[in-house]
């Protein structure tokens, strides 16, 4: 069922963009896919996005309400919960539109992991999608990276960090490095999705930033 509902679509929609719209180039054909199917999944990432950028405002009165109601328990869980009421917003549901995303991420991996033996492989005459590329990599981690900075939030003067968005500050570096342990293992076709993934994602979060309001609701 994976192979029929996820693979095979994802598969003859990369050949298809190959054969007949990107002049036979792999790596445009694969960033032309990766943008469609972002597309496609924008409404889910724009919530999920959308959901974490709110949260990350809203810290100032969750640590307000953590100390106003430290030896309660109930009440402090009663209060975060009138606070996401108000704003409209669900601390889990970022988790549940992950667990809808990954069997499509895994179809998109999968397929740029595949056998491209019978098609030229090379991107813009340069660089062989078949094998590793060091500057792919590079561009992958420098696009996760500036992806990352503006997911953070503005520091605010005499206002302690929560651990959340320590952690999430930390990513920041640590998400790049990963990605360079991982890409420098694998074909660059899997490199090259992965950086359009970011830069598509740098364009939304950019978007996110500017429109997403709290003052006065959403």
């Amino acid at each position: 069922m994976f192979k029929t509902l996820l693979y095979d679509p994802i598969f003859h929609s990369l050949i298809f963009l190959y054969q007949y719209v990107t002049f036979q180039d792999l790596g445009i054909a694969i960033i032309l896919l990766t943008f469609l199917v972002r597309l496609i999944l924008f409404p889910l990432f724009y919530k999920s996005a959308k959901n974490q950028l709110i949260l990350q405002k809203l810290q100032p009165e969750i640590q307000k309400i953590q100390h106003d109601h430290k030896d309660n328990k109930e009440k402090q869980a009663q209060a975060m919960m009138e606070l996401y009421k108000k704003y409209k917003v669900n601390p889990f549901s970022s988790f549940l539109i992950i667990l809808i995303q990954l069997p499509i991420l895994i179809a998109l991996y999968r397929v740029f992991l595949g056998d491209f033996s019978d098609i030229n492989t090379l991107f813009l005459g340069l660089i062989d999608l078949k094998t590793r590329s060091i500057i792919i990599v590079g561009l992958a981690a420098v696009a996760q990276y500036y992806q990352g900075v503006l997911t953070l939030p503005k520091a605010e003067k005499g206002r302690e960090l929560s651990a959340p968005e320590k952690i999430g500050r930390q990513m920041v570096y640590f998400g790049p490095l990963i990605t360079i342990l991982i890409l420098t293992s694998l074909p660059s076709a899997v490199g090259l999705y992965w950086f359009a993934t970011a830069v598509f994602s740098i364009v939304q979060q950019i978007y996110i930033n500017k429109t997403v309001k709290i003052n006065g609701g959403i």
